[in-house]
């Protein structure tokens, strides 16, 4: 072992032990001279550490990090054992053509992040684009113009780490005011929202959270996949969008000669890159964003068997205010005519959500096998487990449990 070898934090050496790591890059973000954001086979992000954290710092870390566990209050607001806490729920879509088109689903949360914007709550927007240098990757991008909220819009169902710059974010905001909304995963969310309690200056710098609903993330060998699918290769792409230009829109690769291939989001998502998610998105408790002031997904239409329809239309998201600010702002956002809204009954989101409904009605057989397994799992704390579990025939709570446990028990492979 060499000399100069760091041991890895508590909360950090869990996580690895675990592989509940969901790379959100918070604690990069917050000790950079002491933690790094790496990718790792099969192609997820994951911290180094690289000198050791102070106790204090230590247990800021064990505080903010989604991969520990998550605590949520519902304070007074409706609070669905499979949603989360919330206080409106609608259906909407972009009034902005373009934003609406380039979206997965209606551009209701690019509308959104675009009014913050130009209604000056917020100076930019933290958020997640397309990487310059790998066509299936992303990078945390700044944006302050319609035409950047435009070009980052669409899902990408990729690994990223959008907090991997949280402490010279905070730094720019104390020496300028700048003020950013941040918009990224539920558990990036999460991560922020934590840190946000603990720190005035981080609250002060980022005084909206926005999210969207979350499946999980697939490594970038998920991505090569689809590549592979479509008869390509990653040396051959020179862009890749997952989704949007319509809704669900398709997984599109562009060739430098300009050549493009595309396939449905049925095949991409549901036939190759939800097989390459990562272990603790297969155990979140929170693919929804209950930590976010405002969440968008997608509203899809159900058939007559109640399964989500894929087929193209004009795009229609799911708007969930989680906090007042947060219906606040989507009433702002309506009245200056950035959004048009309809009601929705939130009886209908089981059936057009399935697979979030599924993941949370299982939860708490699959996390009772890793604990009988002897592997460490998420602390969660107010997210309903019990009522979500008891929604669930006890055959399939059964069925849960032992291919989390088989899985578990199976000798892990090394990189």
């Amino acid at each position: 072992m060499p000399s100069d070898f760091t041991p890895p934090a508590a909360a950090l050496a869990s996580i690895q032990k675990g592989d509940l790591c969901a790379g959100c890059g918070a604690c990069a973000g917050l000790f950079p001279d002491q933690i790094k954001m790496d990718q790792t086979p099969p192609g997820y992000l994951r911290p180094r550490q690289t000198d050791a954290l102070s106790p204090q710092q230590e247990a800021t870390f064990a505080a903010i990090c989604p991969a520990l566990g998550q605590k949520v209050a519902p304070d007074g607001r409706q609070d669905p054992a499979l949603w989360g806490p919330y206080t409106e729920m609608m259906t909407g879509h972009a009034t902005d053509p373009a934003l609406r088109h380039a979206g997965a689903s209606g551009g209701g949360l690019s509308a959104l992040l675009d009014h913050l914007i130009k209604a000056g709550v917020v100076d930019a927007i933290v958020q997640t684009g397309a990487s310059a240098e790998l066509p299936i990757g992303n990078e945390m991008v700044i944006s302050t113009t319609t035409e950047a909220i435009r070009v980052a819009a669409g899902s990408r169902y990729a690994p990223s780490a959008p907090l991997e710059h949280l402490a010279a974010q905070v730094a720019e905001h104390l020496e300028s005011g700048r003020r950013f909304a941040f918009v990224g995963k539920p558990c990036d969310a999460a991560a922020l929202r934590a840190r946000c309690t603990q720190d005035a200056d981080t609250a002060a710098a980022f005084p909206v959270i926005l999210s969207f609903f979350c499946a999980g993330v697939p490594s970038h060998t998920g991505g090569e996949a689809v590549l592979a699918a479509l008869g390509t290769t990653l040396a051959e792409t020179a862009s890749f969008r997952f989704r949007g230009n319509g809704w669900p829109g398709q997984a599109t690769a562009i060739a430098h000669d300009g050549t493009e291939r595309a396939m449905s989001y049925h095949d991409s998502w549901g036939g190759i890159l939800s097989k390459h998610v990562q272990h603790r998105c297969k155990i979140c408790a929170d693919g929804t964003g209950v930590a976010a002031d405002i969440v968008c997904a997608d509203a899809w239409e159900s058939d007559a068997a109640g399964y989500p329809v894929f087929e193209e239309a004009p795009g229609i998201s799911l708007i969930v205010a989680r906090t007042a600010l947060g219906a606040e702002l989507i009433a702002q956002a309506r009245s200056a005519g950035a959004i048009e809204t309809d009601p929705f009954d939130p009886e209908a989101l089981a059936a057009i959500q399935p697979g979030q409904r599924e993941r949370r009605r299982a939860l708490l057989a699959r996390l009772s096998a890793l604990k009988l397994a002897g592997r460490p799992t998420p602390r969660y704390e107010g997210l309903q487990l019990w009522a979500a579990a008891r929604q669930n025939p006890l055959t399939r709570n059964l069925k849960n449990f032992l291919g989390m446990l088989r899985r578990a028990l199976r000798p892990r492979k090394t990189p």
